[in-house]
């Protein structure tokens, strides 16, 4: 990985999935119960791979940790803390159907991880953690990923 800084967070080169997952690694063991990370990038950019490597840190045996696109919502009560995995790309922009998946449960119980995040209008927290991955032009694996921190993430990151 290669660190780049830039005035509103901090970027890195990552040049392939193992790399991503290294990434998540040194993200899992900051979480707390209540975090929002807010994950950012074109279809395919590499969001469910970075949960799944997240998910897979805290918990080698979670077993397969499926993107989901199609349920919106993948809750993992793993031993240290509960990961709520939603993929909103679906979701109709309606807050109320959000709050139908458990999003109220998720803030109170675990952390939430949320691909999409543009579709919670204003359930979106100012308190979060922002992972914007993104396609680097030309290279087929690697991918440019900038982690903003909000609210009381800056003091963590």
């Amino acid at each position: 990985m290669q660190d780049n800084r830039n005035r509103t967070g901090r970027t890195l080169i990552i040049k392939d999935e193992t790399a991503l997952a290294a990434f998540a690694a040194r993200i899992a063991p900051l979480l707390k119960t209540g975090d929002v990370v807010a994950l950012r990038g074109d279809l395919g950019a590499g969001k469910s791979a970075f949960a799944r490597a997240l998910i897979h840190t805290l918990s080698p045996d979670a077993g397969e940790v499926p993107s989901p696109t199609f349920t919106l919502v993948q809750v993992y009560d793993l031993p240290q803390i509960s990961i709520w995995h939603f993929d909103l790309y679906r979701l109709e922009e309606k807050e109320m159907d959000i709050l139908e998946l458990g999003w109220d449960e998720a803030r109170r119980s675990g952390v939430s991880l949320v691909e999409w995040p543009d579709r919670l209008g204003g359930l979106l927290p100012k308190d979060l953690l922002e992972i914007n991955i993104d396609f680097i032009k030309d290279s087929e694996n690697s991918r440019l990923v900038t982690m903003i921190p909000y609210g009381a993430w800056r003091e963590r990151v």
